[in-house]
Parts: C-alpha cells; structure tokens; sequence
C-alpha cells in the first residue's frame, strides 16, 4: 500500500525531534497535521455564475479531491448579497490526500511564487496557520488557457498543538519555508 514520503518523515523524524525538543512524555502528546482546508471566496460569482463553476473545477483539481460550494450566511445589501447565494468553495483534505498536497504546496507550487522570500510565522493562538496564496496559477494542475480569473485561496492547516510555537516548530520540520523573524 502507498503511503506519501511526508507521513513517513513525520512517523520516522518529526516525532522524534519534537519529542526531544519540548520533552513529551508519550507519542500521543506530539502535535499532528489533523487536515488541510482550502478556501476560495468568489465575490464576483454575484454577477458571474459561472466564475463559481470554475473555481470548484479548478480547486478540485488542485486538491485531487471535489470541492463544494459554500453560501452566503444572511443578507448584505451593500453587496447585493441574498442569503444561501452561492459564495465561496471549500474541500478539507486529511489523511493520505492532507500530505500529498502538502508536499506538492512545499516542493512545487511555493517556489514557483514571484519575488518569493518565505511565508509569514504568524499562527492564530490556537496552533493552526492559513495561508493566503494571491494567484492560484502557482499550481502546476491548473492550465493557464483554461482560467477564467485569477483569484486567490487560503490554505488552513489545522494542528493538534497546544501552542502557537508547538504548531510553528511542526510546520517547520514538514518543511514550510518560513521567514525568519526576530521575536
């Protein structure tokens, strides 16, 4: 049976840095990857129905796994917003398909950013990170004649630590280029 290289390294190293580095007592105390959720919020799909067609076609095949849409919460005037209009998509990805995209995200499609110089360390308080990503056209799944517009995604990855720097140190050693920051 496959199993991807990055659920290996976590069994075989991450576990075993972690555990040295913040003195764990069992395996079970060590943070995990729990899933991956990735978001993309189509404003425009209020004038164009079809930009959302595109956009659960285009982050289904980025996440090789099908997207749904997600729909407006209540009314907002101001945006011509109606309550259950379609308005976003979404797909979480965990287990086998979290990893495989997470080292399609570090190996390829993260390098391929223009004037890139590492992503931000800022975490949520609760140990999870997002990341925005401003083109989705940095996916090598995605064909440049096919798109319709360029839009971005948020890429959310959701840990089991406890602290902000427990998840910081586990998306280090799965290999997320972070920027290094003087705190």
């Amino acid at each position: 049976m496959y199993t991807p290289s990055l659920k290996i390294k976590y069994k075989d190293e991450i576990v075993p840095a972690l555990m040295k580095q913040f003195t764990y007592k069992s395996v079970m105390q060590v943070p995990r990857l729990k899933k991956i959720v990735l978001n993309q919020g189509v404003g425009q799909a209020i004038a164009d129905k079809k930009l959302l067609d595109f956009s659960v076609k285009e982050l289904s095949d980025i996440a090789g796994q099908k997207a749904v849409q997600t729909y407006s919460s209540k009314d907002i005037s101001n945006f011509k917003l109606r309550r259950n209009m379609p308005i976003g998509v979404t797909v979480t990805l965990r287990r086998e398909r979290m990893y495989e995209f997470l080292e399609r995200l570090i190996s390829v499609a993260l390098p391929r950013i223009r004037d890139f110089k590492g992503i931000s360390p800022k975490l949520d308080g609760r140990g999870n990170y997002t990341l925005g990503i401003t083109e989705q056209i940095i996916f090598p799944e995605i064909d440049l004649d096919k798109i319709a517009k360029i839009m971005g995604l948020q890429v959310t990855f959701v840990t089991s630590a406890k602290s902000d720097e427990e998840a910081l140190s586990l998306l280090r050693q799965f290999g997320l280029p972070f920027k290094n920051s003087k705190n």
